[in-house]
């Protein structure tokens, strides 16, 4: 319940007003006692005598009689109207309203923005059936810095790291056992997102796995010539995603925001150096040690298909 911060009774208040009235205390003498008037004592006794305990309760300030609402049947048809995707002058003018009112109407009825007419989307639920079937590849774009930045400091101002630059972080993540891999790079240009594939699938080939498949969004780098002669040198079908739709590659936007919060922003790096040459620690912790919620709570090596026999080879 909402109440007043000025407010001199709640219904608690109201009770120990009827327990001083029953005590035989003059009405008076408890408003003055509790900082309230004598017509308000007498309304609270009023309806505790009419109505026992659920006189003392909040009563909604709304008006019993509304006469000047509008009629259900005009309400229903402002509503119908919204849901065809009529916008509020049209409504207005089709059924005849002032423009405010259609805005109340639709407002008490949640159907005041477009987005509440849009039906939920489908989850767009996928995972190949082995791993290599198709690695998801991304970038995110970084700032340099040569010391430690406001976001740990809470210090603003100063000289900071201005005019040092951007890092690029390619990552990559398989699609059925979220095996990632992750450098960083100077630009995004199709140079860097060739030289990163090539690691990429030669780092899976020494896990055993064959990649067959590679998702990208349709960054430059990735709708190059140089990306494309790269993908059929390596023998990969290369999907692109759907044009402003990230949930495609869903897959790489989560690795990313594990990423940013486990690694790039968890702790106060001295510079941008410093946090690159921490990547590589992360990203065995994150294939070898860190249980993943899209698997069950299963380690990403855990669904790579390695013989156990290989596992003391590689967990290095």
């Amino acid at each position: 319940m909402n109440v007043h911060k000025n407010a001199r009774l709640t219904p608690c208040g109201r009770g120990i007003l009827i327990s001083r009235l029953e005590r035989g205390e003059h009405p008076e003498d408890v408003a003055t006692a509790m900082g309230i008037s004598a017509s308000t004592v007498y309304k609270w006794r009023r309806r505790y005598r009419a109505e026992g305990d659920d006189g003392l309760r909040d009563r909604s300030s709304r008006p019993r009689h509304s006469p000047k609402r509008t009629p259900a049947d005009l309400e229903a048809k402002v509503v119908a109207l919204r849901k065809q995707r009529r916008i509020y002058h049209l409504i207005a003018t089709e059924v005849g309203v002032a423009r405010a009112t259609v805005g109340r109407i639709l407002t008490r009825h949640g159907l005041n923005r477009w987005r509440d007419l849009e039906p939920a989307r489908p989850e767009n639920r996928y995972e190949y059936d082995k791993p290599g079937g198709m690695i998801h590849i991304d970038i995110k774009k970084l700032g340099r810095f040569y010391r430690t930045g406001h976001r740990f400091t809470a210090v603003r101002g100063g000289a900071g790291s201005r005019g040092v630059g951007w890092e690029f972080v390619h990552v990559c993540i398989d699609d059925h056992s979220r095996l990632g891999i992750a450098d960083v790079f100077p630009n995004e240009r199709g140079e860097s997102a060739v030289a990163f594939l090539e690691a990429a699938v030669a780092w899976y080939a020494r896990m055993g796995i064959t990649v067959e498949r590679v998702m990208t969004d349709n960054g430059g780098c990735y709708i190059s010539l140089a990306f494309k002669d790269a993908c059929k040198r390596l023998g990969l079908k290369h999907i692109r995603t759907k044009p402003y739709t990230p949930r495609t590659n869903g897959k790489a936007e989560r690795f990313i925001q594990s990423c940013l919060r486990e690694w790039a922003y968890a702790k106060a790096y001295q510079s941008s150096d410093q946090r690159a040459r921490e990547l590589p620690r992360w990203l065995h912790h994150y294939n070898w040690h860190r249980p993943h919620a899209g698997i069950k709570g299963k380690q990403p090596i855990s669904r790579s298909g390695i013989d156990v026999n290989n596992l003391m080879r590689l967990h290095s």
